[in-house]
């Protein structure tokens, strides 16, 4: 496996890559099982894979937030080894963006304007400048998304259908702990009494996607969770993953989505119809 730190030594590596398909595993480091299993995925379809770790600057709004963001490179390293990664791919982001790192307005409708985009002014605009800049580095073609971030993948999707119609967006399932917690890089900030709690969010999404009246139990759910002193609620809806329509019909639900602070940390969850 190589890991390399510009874009100029990833084009000389690709060049130089015997022929075959080239699957793109994008990532912020801090791996986990979930991260693991978009790698195991791009392995079994693609002959060669790349995995990039950019803490990418132009997605978070909050300082405080990408200080905090946690940082393992060589651990990360090892698990890439060990599952298949061909190329850690892992520049600055100065290097990545040629230059000081910015990213242009993006507007794409309801998938860039509500949910995670309203509690998170600017992410995706900086989630698009950072994927179209790794897309054009990388030219995979495939390239795996996990859907923890479901609006990231929806928004992922137009990008690529706008400006890289030659890759294929492929969406990964979202991987749980034992307990039942979606796994995030951000799980490691919350301490084992936070963990627990956190599992409220999860619960709620359990108990809509198995009611016989989602609608109903969302209601009551969300009373729930706006009422747990050690959860604080951002949103519990229902929404199409490929629309993301703010108050849409029941009947058109593909997924319950959830978002909420724990002990400080932010978490996002959901789950499938």
């Amino acid at each position: 496996m190589k890991i390399l730190k510009t874009t100029s030594e990833l084009k000389r590596c690709l060049d130089d890559r015997p022929q075959g398909s080239l699957g793109f595993v994008p990532t912020m480091g801090a791996l986990h099982k979930g991260h693991i299993s978009l790698i195991k995925r791009a392995r079994q379809e693609c002959d060669f894979v790349v995995l990039s770790i950019l803490v990418n600057p132009t997605q978070f709004g909050d300082q405080s937030d990408i200080e905090q963001y946690p940082r393992t490179f060589e651990v990360d390293a090892e698990i890439a080894k060990n599952s298949g990664v061909d190329v850690v791919f892992a520049p600055s982001a100065e290097d990545l963006y040629g230059g000081v790192p910015h990213a242009e307005k993006v507007d794409y409708g309801d998938i860039t304007s509500g949910f995670e985009a309203s509690f998170r002014p600017g992410h995706f605009d900086g989630v698009v400048a950072v994927v179209d800049k790794l897309f054009r580095a990388v030219t995979p073609d495939k390239a795996f998304f996990g859907e923890k971030d479901l609006q990231q993948v929806a928004v992922v999707r137009r990008l690529a259908s706008q400006e890289h119609s030659s890759i294929e967006i492929v969406s990964c399932e979202l991987v749980r702990s034992d307990s039942g917690l979606a796994l995030s890089s951000r799980n490691m900030r919350l301490s084992e009494k936070g963990v627990a709690d956190a599992l409220a969010l999860s619960k709620a999404l359990k108990a809509i996607a198995s009611s016989s009246n989602k609608s109903a139990e969302l209601f009551a759910q969300t009373a729930l969770l706006n009422d747990n002193t050690v959860v604080e609620l951002e949103y519990l809806k229902g929404v199409n993953e490929i629309t993301f329509k703010d108050n849409d019909k029941e009947e058109n639900w593909t997924h319950i989505v959830v978002a909420g602070e724990v002990e400080g940390v932010r978490l996002i969850d959901n789950v499938r119809l």
